[in-house]
């Protein structure tokens, strides 16, 4: 790596932080909170739905859950950014759309967790907490769900990681966040695209890598420890 190239980055350190504010490394942080915190959400709802329906209406979640599986990442990122303005009728921002799509994906995949860690816990749990006077939804909220949650929380990093990384696809829509702001940078100086794109592979492994050891550490604590 040259000591030019480094400098070039250096130099534009501040773009590559805020680009445009708001824009860069902040706006690729800002969408995977939102994405990870909306599609954690929905997943938890979803995974719960195919835990408790029954008949047609398990159906049409099982085809919409596995519709979102099916099509990628970037396709539905791009029609919600022409559809979501037309179906609402206003004039929805870009970063939305791609926050939308992002968190309609993540909970796709983290619905089929939440279920899969939900049917995993033993049926004479479900049945002690019935006979103790406690309803369906109460079993679910205070029993069944936070040791489906510990058990699955692997899994739920994992689509964590995939939602920070396919941030990168906004540039679709033209939305500012670190790899665009940093293509805008290699394109202008057309000489360094090694060390600018390398730059960018150690920025999202430290940002997923942070992530990753966090949520580790946190498993580890005496909060999520399975008895």
């Amino acid at each position: 790596m040259e000591l030019k190239g480094l400098a070039l980055i250096w130099n534009n350190l501040d773009y590559l932080m805020w680009g445009n504010f708001p824009g860069g490394i902040f706006l690729t942080l800002l969408m995977s909170i939102a994405a990870i915190f909306f599609s954690t959400l929905l997943g938890i709802l979803a995974g719960v739905g195919l835990t408790v329906t029954k008949g047609i209406c398990r159906y049409i979640l099982i085809s919409l859950l596995g519709f979102l599986r099916a099509i990628p990442v970037i396709m539905l990122i791009f029609w919600t950014y022409f559809l979501l303005p037309i179906l609402l009728d206003i004039d929805v921002p870009a970063i939305a759309t791609v926050i939308f799509a992002l968190s309609l994906i993540g909970a796709a995949y983290i619905g089929h967790s939440v279920y899969a860690g939900m049917i995993a816990i033993a049926k004479e749990q479900w049945q002690a907490a019935y006979s103790l006077g406690l309803t369906k939804r109460q079993v679910i909220i205070f029993i069944i769900l936070p040791q489906a949650l510990k058990m699955m929380l692997p899994s739920f990093v994992n689509q964590w990681v995939s939602l920070i990384k396919d941030t990168s696809l906004a540039y679709i829509v033209g939305v500012a966040e670190f790899t665009f702001v940093a293509t805008q940078i290699n394109n202008r100086s057309m000489v360094y695209p090694t060390e600018i794109f390398l730059f960018v592979i150690v920025v999202y492994f430290i940002i997923c890598w942070l992530l990753d050891f966090s949520l580790s550490m946190l498993s580890k604590s005496r909060l999520f420890r399975i008895n």
